[in-house]
Parts: C-alpha cells; sequence; structure tokens
C-alpha cells in the first residue's frame, strides 16, 4: 500500500472526473451553487469509502458471476442510508439535489472503484482509495460551481452563505448567463480536462525535449 501513490492518483494522475471520465451526469447538471457541489462531494465520498471498505471486506467470499450485483446491493444500502440522512438533517440540500442523491446507485466513479481496486485489494488500501477518489471528485465539482456561479451570476457561495443568495460579487447581469445553463456545464468541464490533460501531459514532453 502507497498512501502517497493513491492520494496523486485520486486528485490527479486518475481523478474520476478530469482523467477517468466517470460521474459526467452529475458533474454538469448539479454544479451550479456551492451547495449543491459541496453537499454531492461529500455525499459520494462517504458511500465510496464505505463500499470501498465493505466490498473489500467481503471479496473473499463473493462470487465471481454475481459480483457486479453484490456491488450494487451494497452501494444501494449506503445510498439509501445517505439519502434518509439528508432528508431527515439537510432537507434543503436532499430538495435540491433532488434525484442525483438516488442516482448515485449507478454512479460509475463507485461501480468502477469496487470491480477496479476494493475488489482486488485490502480494507485499509481500499478506504484510503474511497477517500482520495471522493476528495478528487469533490475538488472537480467545487472547481466547476465556482466558475459557473462566479462568471455566470457574478456571485459565491450559493445555499451557504449570505442566507442561502450567496455573497454577489457584482451584478448577476453582467455574467455569462450561459454559463448557469447545461451548454455551459459541458463548456467548463471540457476547459477543466484541457487543462488536465495538459498538465499531466508536460512533463512527459520536457522528458522527451532533452
Amino acid at each position: 500500500m502507497n498512501i502517497g501513490k493513491q492520494f496523486k492518483e485520486g486528485l490527479l494522475t486518475q481523478n474520476p472526473v478530469l482523467v477517468q471520465v466517470l460521474g459526467m451526469c452529475s458533474t454538469m447538471a448539479i454544479t451550479t451553487s456551492f451547495f449543491n457541489g459541496l453537499g454531492m462531494g461529500v455525499a459520494v465520498t462517504i458511500i465510496l469509502t464505505l463500499s470501498n471498505i465493505l466490498i473489500s471486506a467481503m471479496r473473499k467470499i463473493i462470487p465471481d458471476k454475481i459480483r457486479i450485483a453484490m456491488f450494487i446491493v451494497v452501494i444501494a444500502g449506503f445510498v439509501t442510508c445517505v439519502d434518509l440522512l439528508l432528508q431527515a438533517f439537510v432537507p434543503a440540500l436532499s430538495e435540491s439535489l433532488g434525484v442525483f442523491i438516488p442516482l448515485i446507485v449507478v454512479n460509475c466513479i463507485i461501480l468502477g472503484r469496487a470491480e477496479a481496486f476494493s475488489y482486488k485489494n485490502g480494507v485499509v488500501a481500499s478506504a484510503f482509495d474511497g477517500i482520495f477518489q471522493g476528495i478528487g471528485y469533490t475538488l472537480v465539482l467545487l472547481a466547476m460551481c465556482i466558475i459557473r456561479e462566479f462568471l455566470g451570476k457574478g456571485a459565491f457561495g450559493g445555499g451557504i452563505l449570505n442566507g442561502g443568495e450567496g455573497i454577489q460579487i457584482f451584478p448577476s447581469e453582467f455574467g455569462i448567463g450561459m454559463l448557469t445553463l447545461p451548454v455551459g456545464g459541458f463548456m467548463v468541464l471540457a476547459c477543466l480536462i484541457a487543462a488536465m490533460q495538459w498538465a499531466l501531459a508536460r512533463p512527459k514532453k520536457e522528458e522527451e525535449s532533452k
């Protein structure tokens, strides 16, 4: 187990959104306010970590032929728990995220890590994998939320600061309203993916040029 390597993979070299290109639906749909991005990121991180731990602990007794079905049952159980907790303690977030919380069951990030990592590795390593992959996912969501909310509405911290209205940095009529629409999500995500790919490819090009 190499915690440093896992941390780097979760945030950079194997970032679930910018490198593996997973979880696109929720990434583009809910990144219109900081509150939504933070809530979804934390929810996915918790579910991913707990699912990784349980699947890793059970990996030696799960028959290979039904492993995918087993993964979905485990993930669905944790998603249901998180969904009910949000409805009970953070109803505003639950209402804002809507159907995207139950849809975490089929989120490719969680199912992908179960198949690619936790089914093949120990409990501790799987726990760290879930945490770091979740952090990587959350940071991308927050980056998209900040960009879309600031450039699109001229505000920051929607749903959390200033009674939920957010802090207005400049008048909303001067914002790029298109960024708050679905097409804006595609554009911002495309720019972030391009920036990540450029950053990852740069060291290789520098080595080749020497």
